[in-house]
C-alpha cells in the first residue's frame, strides 16, 4: 500500500494526500497542484494530540506550505517522523513510499 492511498491518510473520509499547496514567498504564485516540489520542512501542530502535519515544499524556485489533516493521531505522528526523514525529496518520490506493514 502506496503511502498516498493508506486508509489512514484521510479526515472524515475525505483523503488528505496531496495538500493543497499554499504559496509563502518566491518571486510568483505557480498554484502548484499534487505531488510537486521538494520536501524542506515537516512539523506537527501545536494541539495535543496532533491532528495535522505541515509540509513545507520548494517548487519552481518559490516556496509553498501544506497541511495534512488526520482522523488517526497515532498515524499522524507516524507520518510526520517518516516524512521528516526524507527532507530534500521529491514529494512524488515519498507518495509512493510502501507502507503495507501498518495495516
Amino acid at each position: 500500500m502506496l503511502l498516498r492511498d493508506h486508509p489512514l491518510m484521510s479526515r472524515y473520509g475525505v483523503p488528505n494526500s496531496p495538500p493543497v499547496w499554499t504559496w509563502v514567498n518566491g518571486s510568483v504564485n505557480k498554484f502548484p497542484r499534487g505531488e510537486v516540489g521538494i520536501l524542506r520542512w515537516v512539523g506537527l501542530s501545536g494541539l495535543e494530540p496532533p491532528d495535522r502535519c505541515y509540509l513545507y515544499i520548494e517548487h519552481e524556485g518559490s516556496t509553498y506550505l501544506g497541511c495534512l489533516l488526520f482522523d488517526d493521531h497515532l498515524f499522524c505522528r507516524y507520518v510526520a517522523k517518516l516524512l521528516d526523514s526524507y527532507c530534500n525529496r521529491p514529494i512524488a518520490e515519498i507518495g509512493s513510499f510502501d507502507l503495507s506493514d501498518t495495516l
